[in-house]
């Protein structure tokens, strides 16, 4: 498929509470390079820049970042404030906080609902803002979340956040922290070729509810942390045979016909990748398509 003239428009639209983004986001993480993320060498700086830049030119107006996305040479906060500050006036940056990394880069427990309030400023002086327009929680494995969410609701009050949300939870955590705070967008695992009863489930909650659901690993895959995969099934060469694309924008428009409420996020150092991941969402897959993919689901073991 054609990739140069497609915009983040072509994947339609959904609301972060009142926020309106693109379908088609992109993902912060991996232009660090940081070792705890298993992805070795972070891209050349200046290109980083220039990704972030022309993501921007082409729509996308959903960042998603976080400050514990850091290398030894790189800060995923400080990339974003320096490529696209001042910020556009539709662009919706969204950030997580929960997990704990020193300033070596080493991983420590969860953050304790006190602490999160210094994780939020820290995100605000990094990305230059006087507020954070998305926050998720991400859960450590805790048993009950709403300790640390209400701690985030209170700075939701207080006017340091806009909107709230959640990440690597299970169908009770959505429901545990609807009654404390509107909850706009949940972020899970959740891919193609990697069954998933828990991020069904909450597929389908959140479309009930009208939050967004937001894959992460969706391109990646068993693959994960690690970076994009490199064994797609007999379906998904298939499909993009069929529509002269790439397993990857493939594995991106499925993703995306899970339901409107569904965004993408897919991150990449590389520009080539940037504009593919971008048209992606102006892939259409017929029904028959989408069984044949949705069987490659339901055989994954």
């Amino acid at each position: 498929m054609t990739t140069e003239t497609i915009t983040a428009d072509a994947s339609g639209t959904f609301g972060l509470g009142d926020l309106p983004v693109r379908r088609i986001g992109f993902g912060t993480m991996r232009l660090t390079g940081s070792a705890a993320f298993h992805h070795g060498t972070p891209s050349d700086r200046e290109r980083s820049l220039a990704v972030l830049r022309k993501a921007v030119e082409l729509g996308v107006n959903h960042i998603d970042t976080a400050a514990f996305y850091f290398s030894s040479l790189r800060s995923a906060n400080e990339l974003v404030n320096t490529a696209l500050s001042p910020y556009p006036d539709d662009l919706v940056i969204a950030t997580e906080v929960g997990p704990y990394r020193d300033y070596h880069g080493a991983w420590g427990t969860s953050a304790r609902p006190d602490e999160l309030r210094g994780h939020v400023e820290e995100n605000l002086r990094q990305l230059g803002r006087d507020h954070l327009d998305l926050v998720h929680l991400r859960r450590m494995r805790q048993d009950s979340i709403a300790e640390h969410f209400g701690a985030l609701a209170e700075l939701r009050t207080a006017g340091l956040i806009r909107h709230l949300g959640i990440s690597a939870v299970e169908p009770r955590h959505l429901t545990e922290a609807l009654r404390i705070a509107p909850v706009v967008s949940v972020q899970n695992r959740y891919a193609l070729d990697r069954p998933d009863p828990v991020g069904d489930e909450l597929l389908r909650l959140c479309g009930e509810h009208g939050i967004a659901f937001v894959p992460f690993y969706a391109v990646a895959g068993e693959a994960g942390e690690r970076g994009a995969t490199a064994v797609h099934d007999d379906a998904v060469l298939s499909v993009a045979r069929a529509h002269d694309a790439t397993p990857a924008q493939v594995r991106i428009a499925w993703t995306l016909h899970q339901g409107p409420h569904v965004l993408a996020i897919p991150g990449t150092g590389n520009p080539g990748h940037l504009t593919e991941n971008v048209a992606a969402g102006a892939l259409r897959l017929t029904a028959a398509e989408l069984t044949s993919l949705d069987q490659v689901r339901g055989q994954a073991t």
